[in-house]
């Protein structure tokens, strides 16, 4: 069970009900709002763990408030939103959000999201390894093994490849994987993405064409995880 603190930013007050009574059975300590300035308020002077976070506020867009959030919040973000426009959740992913999930969801998703997104925030980080009990990530040693054989990646592809375990569990868009890893001006160039993305997962994947470990968002991104 979680002690953690999620703040509910939310005009709907049955999803905030709904919200409340699963996360409270799961350990969570859950606090609400209802308009954009008092979810900006809540959170500046609760702080908490998590923050889940509505589009559709009556006051102001979710995605203004989701970039005020992240000009001083550093914890989890997730959007749940009625909002099923790929521009709007890339919009949002870009801007920050740490996931994105359609209404109406199923809430033992939202809790293994949520759970996902507050393991990756308390990751020690003195510790950079990243592992399951086949792959092995090893940030400081930037080397990458499989079943304690070590893969031999070019430097993009480890730089690819790096970049999304430190954000495990995560949506990554295509804007931002290419401008981290090849710079602002190759945002456009989609296709360095995907010949890189096969690369790792023939090195990486028990099959490369059902993959476990970088799976395609479709026409949004790609999440990494070694939980599979």
């Amino acid at each position: 069970m979680s002690s953690a603190d999620i703040l509910i930013i939310d005009d709907e007050a049955q999803i905030r009900r709904l919200l409340q009574i699963t996360l409270q059975a799961e350990g969570y300590a859950v606090k609400e709002a209802s308009t954009a300035a008092e979810g900006i308020t809540m959170a500046a002077s609760h702080r908490p763990q998590l923050v889940i976070l509505d589009i559709g506020l009556p006051d102001e867009s979710g995605h203004e408030v989701l970039k005020k959030l992240r000009e001083w919040y550093d914890n989890p973000i997730i959007i749940l939103s009625a909002q099923s426009d790929e521009e709007d959740i890339v919009k949002a992913l870009d801007n920050g959000a740490n996931d994105y999930l359609i209404k109406p969801f199923r809430t033992g998703e939202l809790v293994a999201r949520i759970r996902t997104a507050l393991r990756n925030t308390n990751k020690d980080k003195a510790d950079p390894v990243i592992t399951n009990d086949i792959v092995t990530i090893d940030l400081a040693a930037h080397t990458v093994k499989k079943n304690d054989e070590l893969l031999k990646l070019t430097s993009t592809e480890y730089t690819l490849l790096a970049l999304m375990a430190k954000n495990e569990g995560k949506v990554l868009t295509h804007q931002y994987l290419l401008k981290q890893v090849w710079g602002p001006t190759y945002i456009e160039q989609s296709q360095y993405l995907r010949v890189f993305v096969a690369q790792l997962r023939k090195k990486l994947e028990d099959n490369p064409n059902k993959p476990a470990y970088i799976v395609t968002e479709s026409g949004i991104g790609y999440r990494f995880s070694l939980q599979k």
